[in-house]
């Protein structure tokens, strides 16, 4: 830890040193112009909530430009439209955006899964990476844990669809998130907002800034989301699905009068100490016959300890600098770290049968550095980037399953402990340039080259006598451990981009590209070496043999796509329609199994078990539609308008090699990714009085969704739709004062998503062998663990805001 900190320190220095001799030169000189795209986008007219009709600017291509002259499927939501509709972290923009689901993985209020055109990663242990990439303000978050961004002091937030391998990068093979963050102005400004709801909802943003002196501002904003739970832990006597968290921002920006060199460094923090999330067992226990609870927010769940307690933040500085002009360079670096303990109790019973505490731990350093290029033709930047992170964790899973077996009470706590870390140095090269042959066509062209360096220590051994010490436990190792792993691999990839783009009007754009993405490779972190092959088939152990046995492959994409942008009726109609056909090969499929090593029929624990075993094709079409129904029909500025978005993706494997070396394609379906994604925004902005109300009513529906690559009549959500309705009322000089009223799934639906099944399954369909009474046989655990995590319930809140 202390050796990244260290180093970043050392990139501070190293960084603004020569960016600063650079920009003097230019300072000097007389015509001024942005040097910051960020910042162009901020100083752009924020829309409404209801207003689709105004300009939205985004930098989905590292420079500012309107979101309809964009030649990439990218969905904006301006941090006035988020406030309005009541969204809280990055999971309520998933209903209204195609082909996207963002979701709290599993058990957490904090760790974000994603996928975006069937491409992403649920699995949150160190040595799996995220096929969605997440940008806080330019820096690249490297692991899922506390990535689940709550939404507070937000300039907006930009959904990027499809490959970005030559402009973003690491691990955007499905697409990237850009979480962007408030300017600061160059006046004094207080924004605060109170929030109070349903399950005793009380939550308190306040933000505040001001001007030391001219060209250097300061500004802190703070955040405190509460919640009571949506059901309670009969077992342990607190609420589940609570919510109680505590984050900070703090920011320093500088810029020159000419407004050439801009320098911002900022630092973030957040703290949840939210009850662990628990899940609803789905069939009746069957050791104990405890009965399947009424209210699927309940839960019997007993593990204790851990307490679940998650601690993440940062540093970066952002570094603009016009050294000479239509020549910018920029420097983003960043140093994060993050601390997650949470007890996992997959059983949710009170006994102790697949009990699992556990520690996730990530800390990184990056570096970047842009030098873009701007004229009246050719447009575009060469870059470099640079990561140095670690991840680690450690895991005991109890089990009583095995205990009667070795001659043990069940009460003795057997099972296993798996500790993993991994070490990622990962650097490289891009350049990407859009050339304007005529006024309306334009031919892009980028290329990246990655090396991916991962080195993981695997450990994995049985137990005796419970959980760790750092667990509160007292467990001991059993013997020799089953895993003392340690292994390099060096991962490589050229990732090109190509685009050409035809605007034969102001008002309409059409463009075709290509583009690919590239994840890198790793090696298993739960993997057993007691259960590697090898080369002459007796039973032993070879270094080889688990070596491979561990290591899987980078995986990649090649995406084609086609779209058109624009609008009509003076942009009272506005639309985006991009068709797309992505061939996904070498597909990263990480999964989990017990494991009889001895072949006596008694399942001594689980092990990992991840392989390059599919390739796919991915296919569909996505619409955005804005219209504006009526005008001025109450009054000067008065409107009604529709907003609606469609996806469509046909997602289906065309290999995929099973466990036992054979074909079931057939049987795999693509995870977390419905074939239908819609929804329907009607919204109305009356003027009353010197105020202004602005309503609006969302319908949104997304189709079956299987929770992993075997369908499960347990898992699997058939579809579902949500209806979601805010009304606001802002009044007073410049509009300082809010009022709003929110009601989120009104109809109060129940939907799973995401879950734990270990059940024996039919060796060639992965099925899950259903018992007579409807039940499974467990593959780990005495009672079965078949568990389901839901999304929220209904819920209202009012809030108050002040802005001046």
């Amino acid at each position: 830890m202390a050796r990244l900190r260290n180093r970043f320190a050392a990139y501070l220095m190293f960084t603004v040193a020569p960016v600063a001799l650079l920009a003097a030169p230019a300072a000097a000189q007389e015509m001024a112009a942005p040097a910051d795209a960020e910042a162009q986008a901020a100083e752009a007219p924020p829309p409404s909530a209801a207003l689709g009709d105004q300009e939205i600017v985004v930098t989905a291509q590292r420079r500012s430009e309107s979101l309809l002259r964009v030649p990439i499927a990218v969905t904006a939501y301006s941090g006035e439209a988020l406030e309005a509709q009541g969204a809280i972290d990055l999971s309520d923009i998933g209903d209204t955006t195609p082909n996207v689901t963002l979701e709290p993985s599993r058990g957490t209020n904090s760790t974000l899964t994603a996928f975006i055109r069937g491409v992403g990663q649920q699995d949150p242990v160190p040595g799996f990476e995220s096929g969605v990439g997440l940008y806080l303000d330019d820096v690249y978050l490297n692991r899922p844990q506390a990535a689940l961004l709550d939404i507070y002091d937000v300039e907006r937030i930009e959904v990027l669809r499809g490959p970005q391998g030559t402009l973003y990068g690491r691990n955007t093979i499905g697409g990237a998130i850009k979480y962007v963050t408030r300017r600061l102005p160059d006046r004094l400004s207080v924004n605060a907002r109170a929030t109070y709801g349903s399950y005793d909802q009380a939550d308190g943003v306040l933000s505040v800034s001001t001007p030391l002196t001219d060209g250097i501002r300061v500004g802190v904003a703070g955040a405190r989301l509460s919640r009571g739970g949506f059901g309670d832990n009969l077992t342990l006597g607190i609420e589940n699905y609570n919510k109680d968290v505590w984050a900070g921002r703090g920011t320093i920006e500088f810029e020159t009068p000419d407004n050439r060199l801009f320098v911002r460094i900022s630092g973030d923090y957040t703290h949840d100490k939210s009850n662990a999330r628990n899940g609803h067992r789905l069939i009746p226990g069957i050791a104990s016959g405890a009965p399947v609870l009424d209210d699927v927010f309940d839960t019997r769940a007993g593990l204790a300890f851990p307490l679940n307690d998650i601690e993440a933040g940062g540093l970066a500085m952002n570094i603009s600098a016009e050294i000479a002009t239509g020549l910018t360079l920029k420097s983003i670096s960043a140093w994060r770290e993050d601390r997650s303990l949470t007890p996992i109790d997959f059983d949710a019973l009170p006994s102790v049968d697949v009990d699992v505490p556990a520690v996730y731990r990530n800390e990184q350093i990056s570096q970047e550095f842009q030098l873009a290029y701007e004229s009246d033709r050719l447009n575009g930047l060469v870059g470099f980037y640079y990561l140095d992170a670690r991840a680690s964790t450690r895991f005991d899973v109890i089990l009583a399953t095995t205990g009667p077996a070795l001659g043990l009470p069940v009460s003795a706590g057997f099972g296993q402990q798996t500790a993993g870390d991994v070490r990622t140095d990962t650097w490289s090269g891009f350049a990407d340039f859009t050339y304007d042959v005529t006024d309306w066509l334009a031919l892009s062209g980028g290329i990246r080259y990655t090396s991916d360096t991962r080195r993981s220590a695997i450990f994995k051994a049985n137990r005796l006598g419970g959980a760790d010490a750092q667990f509160g436990g007292s467990g001991t190792n059993l013997g020799a451990p089953i895993t003392n792993f340690e292994g390099e691999a060096t991962f490589d990839k050229w990732t090109p981009r190509a685009a050409i783009t035809l605007t034969p009007t102001d008002n309409f754009m059409a463009y075709a590209s290509y583009s690919k993405g590239f994840k890198g490779g790793g090696f298993d972190p739960r993997g057993s070496a007691n259960i590697a092959p090898n080369n002459n088939g007796v039973p032993g152990i070879q270094y080889d043999d688990i070596y491979d046995f561990f290591l899987f492959e980078p995986e990649t994409v090649d995406s084609y796509e086609v779209g058109v942008k624009g609008s009509l009726f003076d942009r009272g109609l506005t639309y985006a329609v991009t068709g797309f056909w992505s061939d996904y090969t070498d597909v990263q499929v990480p999964g989990s199994v017990g494991v009889d090593a001895n072949g006596d029929g008694i399942f001594e624990g689980f092990a990992g078990v991840t392989t390059n075993a599919a390739a796919a094709t991915l296919k569909g079409v996505e619409a955005e539609i804005f219209a504006r129904l009526l005008r001025d029909f109450a009054g000067a500025g008065s409107q009604v308008s529709f907003s609606g978005t469609l996806g469509y993706i046909d997602a289906k494997y065309d290999s995929f090699i099973g466990p036992a070396g054979n074909e079931v394609a057939d049987f795999r379906r693509i995870q977390n990714t419905p074939d239908w994604t819609l929804s329907g925004t009607l919204g109305s902005i009356v003027p009353i009085g010197t105020g202004e109300l602005n309503a609006s009513t969302t319908l949104s529906y997304r189709s079956d969704t299987t929770q992993f690559e075997v369908p499960n009549p347990f898992l699997d959500q058939p579809g579902y739709a949500l209806w979601d309705a805010s009304i606001n009322y802002s009044f007073g000089p410049e509009r300082r004062y809010s009022i709003g009223l929110h009601g989120k799934n009104l109809t109060d639906e129940r939907y799973i998503t995401s879950g734990y099944l270990f059940a024996l399954a039919n060796p060639q369909t992965g099925l899950p062998i259903i018992t007579p009474t409807g039940g499974i046989t467990p593959s780990l655990g005495r009672e079965g663990v078949a568990t389901a995590f839901y999304g929220n319930p209904r819920q209202f809140y009012v809030t108050l805001g002040l802005k001046f």
